[in-house]
């Protein structure tokens, strides 16, 4: 399925190889290829039963078909943000209002860094997430269950820390934290920096 409006798998910014020792080749492309390519792939299905059932005015279980559609688009729109938040070049620090907020909000990187591990041991799977509140104008570091990307209405997410099993396991098995102090070392600080702008831009 490729028509227009159908999801598709976003390339990779960079290649499988890239984001070494941090993350293997191996691990990249069987979370990219496979995982990311799966929930695209069954959002797509799930559109076109709902298409046709429309269509030919058939009855379907809906609340089964959208909690599948939530769930799939929403692992389609963490990963593709978590892809674009890293890169061969990252790490360090981040800067400009970014830092600045950063500083403003939890009072040093090493604070937010802090915390930030604490979300991330998210109960079963799910993702560590910065996301901007424009409401509020805030940083606000949160846990998203699974996909569950609907429980921050208003809020946009600037920055995705995968942290189910295929994240991980093939290159950290079951020392998860050393995954966690890894994606510092390929964290995107520009490309975070760039979204916060752009929402702020962005609001009222």
């Amino acid at each position: 399925m490729s028509g227009k409006n159908f999801y598709q798998l976003p390339e990779l910014p960079y290649g499988y190889k890239d984001l070494e020792p941090n993350i293997s080749e191996e691990l990249l492309t069987l979370h990219h290829d496979k995982h990311h390519a799966g929930y695209v792939n069954g959002a797509n299905a799930i559109l076109e039963t709902l298409d046709n059932a429309r269509k030919n005015n058939q009855e379907l279980d809906m609340k089964s078909e959208l909690k599948a559609l939530s769930f799939n688009v929403g692992g389609h729109v963490l990963h593709s943000l978590f892809w674009e938040n890293m890169s061969p070049d990252g790490g360090g620090e981040p800067e400009g209002k970014l830092a600045e907020m950063i500083d403003a909000e939890f009072g040093s990187l090493e604070r937010f860094r802090k915390e930030f591990w604490d979300a991330c041991k998210v109960e079963g799977s799910g993702w560590a997430v910065l996301a901007y509140c424009s409401k509020t104008g805030r940083l606000m570091i949160g846990q998203v269950e699974k996909h569950s990307v609907n429980v921050y209405p208003g809020f946009r997410i600037i920055m995705t820390l995968d942290l189910w099993e295929h994240a991980f396991y093939l290159d950290y098995k079951n020392e998860k934290g050393k995954f966690i102090e890894a994606f510092w070392n390929v964290v995107n600080w520009k490309e975070v920096g760039r979204r916060l702008e752009e929402i702020q831009g962005q609001s009222p």
